[in-house]
């Protein structure tokens, strides 16, 4: 029963490269045309495999519905924390992870600066869809439209001397996150506090979640902090691959 189980596996392997006749497939296998036949049919059966008009084996419905249920099950801050919780140690600066609940974004987890100063922000606390670093990662990542009817609607008030004050400020600054693959909060929701933030990724490439890095601007110049970016990148394409997503460079090497 198990070497069924693994040549099925194997003959899935083969149509997730590409459709395939019966007899390409019984030629690339180690037993015989009607031991690939019999697993074929047993599969089909229960939808892992469909055929086309021209008799092509391919993958079946069953699998997509398998792979979207494996993926729910994937929850984000489950799967972000090892490598968030690794990240903060690294740089010892507190670390945010946000998602949208409903029209805002919310910080789903945090983790605490090893630095005497502390940021207010806490688990369950929205963020400033105009400045905060993790909103303009996320909403970087939707359609144009969708942008500008959220920017039409925001209220912008100046906090410091740097926060954005229009909509057309706004979708300027999204474009250039979209464009850059990151997103900053130069002190524009804090004077005395700044931050980087980057995408997460879920198997469709869809951008699901943000995860920053703040610190007071008092303990890292805004170059110090632009050197925490490539370790922010890591973490946050850790966790994108392990949710399911394939990267340009990853699918290329």
């Amino acid at each position: 029963m198990s070497q069924s189980l693994m040549r099925a596996i194997d003959l899935l392997g083969e149509l997730a490269a590409k459709p395939a006749t019966l007899d390409e497939l019984a030629s690339k296998a180690a037993v015989h045309k009607t031991t690939v036949m019999r697993l074929l049919h047993a599969m089909e059966e229960k939808r892992f495999v469909v055929r086309d008009e021209d008799q092509r084996f391919m993958l079946g419905s069953k699998l997509f519905e398998l792979s979207s249920l494996a993926l729910e099950q994937r929850d984000i801050r489950k799967v972000a924390h090892p490598h968030l919780a690794e990240l903060n140690g690294k740089t010892g600066h507190t670390v945010h992870l946000a998602a949208f609940e409903g029209n805002e974004v919310v910080y789903i987890d945090k983790f605490e600066s090893h630095h005497p100063v502390r940021m207010y922000s806490r688990i369950g606390l929205t963020a400033s869809l105009h400045s905060a670093a993790v909103s303009k990662v996320l909403l970087a990542d939707m359609p144009r439209s969708r942008q500008e009817k959220i920017a039409a609607g925001l209220d912008y008030v100046k906090v410091t001397e740097n926060t954005l004050t229009s909509p057309e400020a706004l979708l300027a600054e999204l474009e250039r996150v979209k464009e850059q693959g990151w997103a900053h909060d130069n002190a524009e929701h804090e004077a005395f506090v700044h931050c980087i933030a980057t995408p997460i990724r879920d198997a469709s490439g869809a951008v699901v979640a943000a995860a920053s890095c703040s610190v007071p601007v008092v303990m890292l110049s805004y170059e110090g902090l632009l050197e925490l970016l490539p370790d922010l990148k890591a973490s946050t394409e850790a966790i994108s691959n392990d949710l399911g997503w394939i990267s340009h460079e990853r699918n290329s090497a």
